[in-house]
């Protein structure tokens, strides 16, 4: 048999919860609390969560030779910075040194025998006019003459690429950029043009690559018509500011697989903090709210009817305000109404407070930990 006390007593429990909190008795101890003062400042609009880029070069050139032969020399040190035009290596230039003397020598030699083929087509040509020599023996000097012009051109184009190949001895950077590792040393020999050399990649600037949710892209595009957005880069044991570029790139189609869209942003990168192949934590700006009320994250509490703040009155009791919580910035977060700037706030405490309560103040630590 159930005992038909138990359902009044439950009864009566939810209803004493339901009810309304009594106001605190008189000579109540007071309740020791962290606060801050609400303040107003500029408040930067930001993608959130932050989205996670990977740092790539703006250009990554693969260096090959363009003639075979054995590697006499290299001009750099790996991982070094080299400029564009910086020598890199230096192929065997003895072959093709000789390769150009021989074509210059066949040059001067053709030229020779055309010089004279063209003295004796003239002879010939006031020979055939006088028809003192048939047109067969006229056509052949012709010929000959032509066939010489012929030579000599080849071997002009033949001088041409002789003095390529020996400029090709000469490998030089293309780009700025930093040098990877060495896959061949002095002494190898290269086959042109399979074998890779190096490759160097652009660092200064470079770009950093990432995705955002599709719905910031109205907002992106909005406001990157009037200015670009800037963009921050931080990750782990960055020492000093982060690096700031710019959104460069918006790409021109959402990913229906992720809902998302591609961003690239490019940085002047002059300290070198950020490397090819590096993940970075991105700080996409979308707006700036100035001259924002704002408080310490961890003042603003949840409840069922919405966000709510304590705040110590002059009397130092506290008061429960409702608020309309904007956007967070680094520990901090922008309140759009139920806030005036300069009001006290408790930052840690909340638990033991209720409206009313008079509460012990001690000003919460700033970010440098002084209070």
């Amino acid at each position: 048999m159930k005992n038909p006390v138990i359902i009044p007593l439950v009864l009566a429990l939810a209803v004493a919860g339901c009810s309304p909190q009594k106001p605190p008795a008189k000579g109540a101890p007071e309740v020791p609390v962290l606060v801050a003062a609400a303040a107003v400042q500029n408040v930067p609009v930001r993608v959130e969560p932050p989205p996670v880029g990977h740092v790539m070069p703006v250009q990554s050139v693969t260096i090959r030779s363009q003639i075979g032969g054995i590697i006499s020399r290299v001009h750099f040190a790996e991982g070094q910075e080299v400029k564009a035009g910086d020598s890199l290596f230096t192929i065997d230039p003895r072959p093709a040194q000789a390769a150009l003397e021989l074509a210059r020598a066949n040059l001067q030699r053709d030229t020779a025998q055309l010089k004279n083929a063209k003295i004796q087509y003239d002879r010939e040509q006031k020979l055939y006019e006088q028809k003192l020599i048939s047109q067969d023996e006229f056509d052949t000097s012709q010929a000959t003459m032509d066939g010489l012009t012929g030579t000599v051109a080849a071997d002009r184009a033949s001088v041409t690429n002789a003095e390529l190949n020996l400029e090709y001895t000469d490998i030089r950077s293309p780009i700025d950029g930093v040098t990877g590792g060495l896959q061949f040393h002095e002494g190898n020999v290269v086959k042109a043009p399979d074998d890779v050399l190096l490759t160097i990649n652009q660092i200064r600037p470079i770009y950093a690559a990432f995705a955002v949710p599709e719905k910031y892209l109205p907002e992106i595009q909005r406001q990157s018509r009037s200015h670009p957005l800037s963009v921050a880069a931080s990750y782990e044991n960055l020492v000093g500011d982060a690096p700031e570029g710019t959104v460069t790139f918006i790409d021109n189609s959402v990913d229906p697989t992720t809902g998302t869209i591609q961003l690239r942003a490019t940085f002047a990168n002059t300290d070198n903090k950020l490397w090819p192949g590096q993940f970075v934590q991105l700080a996409l700006q979308l707006d700036m709210l100035t001259n924002a009320v704002v408080v310490p994250s961890q003042a603003v509490q949840a409840s069922q009817s919405g966000s709510f703040i304590y705040v110590v009155k002059a009397d130092q009791t506290v008061e429960q305000r409702p608020v309309t919580v904007g956007v967070p910035f680094q520990n901090q977060i922008a309140i759009a109404s139920g806030i005036a700037a300069g009001e006290t706030v408790v930052t840690d405490g909340q638990l033991r407070l209720a409206p009313g309560l008079k509460v012990n103040s001690t000003n919460a630590p700033s970010a440098t930990g002084k209070p």
